[in-house]
């Protein structure tokens, strides 16, 4: 049986069954509905490309550089509609993009379908969580915003300390 929520249609096939049960045995309740709405508002900002599609031989790349960039800003946006939708998904449930946008009885159904409740706190912490012990991977994602604010002695990696550091000879 397809579930729809605020109109959007989710798809009624085995992978998506697959990758909800990974996110539910893998991650809380927190990034479970938080990958939801991401999928629920990205899908109301660029739903002809969404929707009623199947998966090509690409798809699990698509799929791989969406979730890589949707921190990164600047680049989703200028690359295929589903990389750039999920970004917008993204930045819809984190701070609040486009809400102006959107019908208010879909954003509703959206929150009350997948509650927000103390999101923005355990969403942050859940960052922090996942990337404290590897901060390196936040090189140029917003990501090390996230350990800048919240992490003693925690400092961001900069292009001018790797070209200085760089092991050519000199």
């Amino acid at each position: 049986m397809t579930d729809t929520i605020a109109g959007v249609e989710i798809p009624d096939t085995t992978a998506i069954a697959e990758a909800t049960d990974f996110l539910r045995e893998r991650t809380n309740p927190l990034i479970c509905h938080h990958s939801r709405r991401v999928f629920l508002f990205g899908s109301l900002n660029a739903r002809k490309f969404l929707l009623d599609r199947g998966f090509s031989e690409g798809a699990a790349e698509l799929v791989w550089r969406a979730i890589a960039l949707h921190t990164t800003p600047g680049i989703p946006g200028r690359m295929e509609p589903e990389v750039a939708v999920t970004n917008y998904g993204g930045l819809t449930d984190a701070i609040g993009w486009g809400l102006d946008r959107l019908d208010g009885d879909r954003l509703d159904e959206i929150v009350t379908a997948r509650p927000r409740d103390d999101f923005e706190k355990e969403l942050l912490q859940a960052f922090v969580d996942g990337l404290k012990d590897r901060p390196d991977t936040t090189y140029g994602t917003v990501n090390a915003d996230v350990l800048e604010h919240f992490v003693t002695g925690f400092g961001r990696g900069s292009l001018v300390e790797r070209v200085l550091g760089a092991p050519w000879p000199r």
